[in-house]
């Protein structure tokens, strides 16, 4: 599997239980205590960084930092703006549209030139 590809899903994961550390407390533990919250998330937050952690290694491998800061800010959004849709029952904005154009922007400025398949 090439490297980016690798990188790409192990973030996506990463992200999704980022997300959800950082953001469902709104919703599920609201009526607790923030120590509470703050717990659970980090307990969350575990499972978020044994996929992020190996996913930057990885990439690391073939990208630059800077790099894997963009990517990761981009799947941040794709999984962020479903979550907030669907889970949190956010309303659609465009604003969620400019800001993903920006990002993906971001990512071909970051990687252009230097896509490498391995």
């Amino acid at each position: 599997m090439p490297v980016l590809l690798k990188t790409v899903v192990l973030l996506s994961i990463s992200n999704v239980f980022m997300t959800f550390a950082w953001y469902a407390h709104l919703k599920a533990l609201n009526n607790k205590p923030w120590i509470v919250a703050a717990l659970v998330s980090w307990g969350v937050a575990l499972f978020e960084y044994l996929f992020q952690v190996p996913a930057n290694r990885i990439g690391y491998a073939a990208y630059d930092v800077g790099q894997l800061k963009i990517l990761q800010e981009a799947i941040t959004l794709t999984v962020f703006v479903p979550f907030a849709i669907f889970y949190l029952r956010q309303p659609l904005r465009l604003d969620f549209l400019w800001a993903g154009l920006c990002i993906v922007g971001a990512v071909y400025f970051a990687f252009r030139g230097h896509v490498a398949v391995q």
